[in-house]
C-alpha cells in the first residue's frame, strides 16, 4: 500500500543545531529554546487520540511492515511554525525539512517527504519549496490549516504557483496555528470541540479553493487534505452545486458544477474513518459518486482505528486497488513518475 498520511516522530529544537548556520545557531542556543518542547498542542502526549495502543511499541520501520505499507508519504509536524519571528520561523522550518531528509528519507527507502512550511509567509514558503524541489524524495508542499485567511485566497498562490511548477502536490494537514478561534462561533472550551470543529475547517477551505478560482488558475495542482475526514463532502459538494446555480455571474471561472470541477484534483486521506459503520460509509461513498479521491492512511502514529486495521469495512471490493496506491499516483505527480511508487501500485491485489 502507499501511505498518504505517515507521521515521524517530531525531534526536538535541539536536533535542528546541525542543520542552522552559526547565526542562528547562536540565537537558538541564547534564547534557550531547545529548553521548550515545541510540540503541537493538537495531540497532547497523554491524549488517547495521540497514540494508537496498537502502535505504541512500533518504530517507523516496524509501523510500515505491520501495515504493509510499501511506499508512505511522511510529514514531521513541529511546533517552530507557530513563531512570530519570520526569519526564525523560516530558518527552523528550514531546518525541520532537513532533518525529515537526513534522519528518515535517507534511513528508509519507502519514505517520502513532506516540504514544510507557513502560510504566514509566502516569499519564505516559496523560497523554501525552491531549494527543496530538486530533491525528488519530496512529493509534496504541506500546511496547516487554520491560517489567517482562507487558504483559496491569492495571498497564497505564490505557494501554489511553485508547487505546480515543481509537480508538487499541496496537502493541508489538520490544525493551525490558533490565532484565529478553530470555530467560526468562537472559542472552544475543551480539546473534544476542537477536533470535531476540523472538519469544517476543511469544507471552508474547499469552498475557498473553488470559489476563488484556483482550480482554474492551475489547472495541473493536486490538493490532498489529510486528517479531514469526509463524511462531510456529499452535502458540501451538494451545497456548491446548488449555490453556483445561482451566482455564475459573480465566479464565472466557475464554468461547470463544482463537483466536477473536484474530480481528479482533490484528494482526501483515509483516516480517520468519520462514519459509525459500513452501512453509512456505502451510502457516504454513494453520495459521492467515486473512491477515486481516497488516498490509503494509517495516520501514524495516532489512534484512527482499532484492531480491526485502518482499512474500514464497508469499502467496494474494486475500488480497493485504487484506494491502496493507484489513486495515489494521480494526487502526487511526483509519485507517477516513481519507480518504487508505480511499482507498489502495480502490485496490488483484490482481495475479500
Amino acid at each position: 500500500m502507499i501511505d498518504a498520511d505517515f507521521h515521524v516522530p517530531q525531534c526536538a529544537v535541539g536536533d535542528l543545531l546541525p542543520y542552522l548556520d552559526d547565526y542562528w545557531r547562536a540565537q537558538v542556543v541564547d534564547r534557550e529554546l531547545p529548553s521548550m518542547p515545541f510540540r503541537l498542542s493538537s495531540y497532547p502526549a497523554g491524549s488517547p487520540l495521540t497514540v494508537n495502543p496498537e502502535m505504541r511499541e512500533l518504530g517507523v520501520s516496524e509501523a510500515l511492515d505491520t501495515y504493509g505499507v510499501k511506499l508512505a508519504v511522511s510529514s514531521m509536524l513541529h511546533g517552530v511554525v507557530g513563531l512570530h519571528n519570520p526569519d526564525m520561523r523560516a530558518a527552523l522550518m528550514a531546518a525541520v525539512n532537513d532533518h525529515l531528509a537526513a534522519t528518515w528519507l535517507a534511513q528508509e527507502p519507502r519514505l517520502r517527504g513532506s516540504i514544510y512550511v507557513s502560510g504566514e509567509d509566502p516569499e519564505a514558503a516559496v523560497a523554501e519549496i525552491e531549494r527543496l524541489a530538486g530533491d525528488a524524495r519530496f512529493v509534496q508542499v504541506l500546511m496547516l490549516a487554520m491560517q489567517d485567511l482562507p487558504q483559496g485566497h491569492r495571498r497564497y498562490w505564490p505557494i501554489y504557483a511553485a508547487a505546480e511548477r515543481h509537480g508538487l502536490a499541496v496537502a493541508i494537514h489538520a490544525g493551525g496555528l490558533y490565532r484565529l478561534p478553530p470555530s467560526v462561533a468562537g472559542w472552544p472550551s475543551y480539546q473534544f470541540e476542537d477536533y470535531v470543529a476540523q472538519s469544517q475547517v476543511f469544507e471552508n477551505i474547499l469552498v475557498s479553493f473553488l470559489g476563488e478560482g484556483v482550480f482554474q488558475k492551475f489547472p495541473d495542482l493536486k490538493l490532498v487534505f489529510l486528517e479531514s475526514g469526509f463524511g462531510w463532502l456529499p452535502t458540501t459538494l451538494w451545497r456548491t452545486d446548488k449555490t453556483w446555480r445561482g451566482t455564475r455571474q459573480e465566479v464565472p471561472w466557475l464554468d461547470r458544477r463544482p463537483s466536477e470541477i473536484v474530480k481528479g484534483r482533490v484528494f482526501l486521506s483515509l483516516q480517520p474513518v468519520d462514519m459509525p459503520g459500513p452501512e453509512e460509509l456505502a451510502r457516504i461513498l454513494a453520495h459521492i459518486g467515486t473512491t477515486e479521491m481516497l488516498l490509503f492512511s494509517t495516520d501514524y502514529p495516532h489512534r484512527q482505528f482499532g484492531p480491526e486495521g485502518p482499512l474500514p469495512a464497508g469499502l467496494p471490493e474494486a475500488a480497493l486497488p485504487g484506494i491502496r496506491g493507484e489513486n495515489a499516483l494521480n494526487a502526487y505527480p511526483r509519485l507517477a513518475r516513481d519507480p518504487a511508487a508505480k511499482a507498489a501500485a502495480a502490485s496490488l491485489e483484490v482481495t475479500p
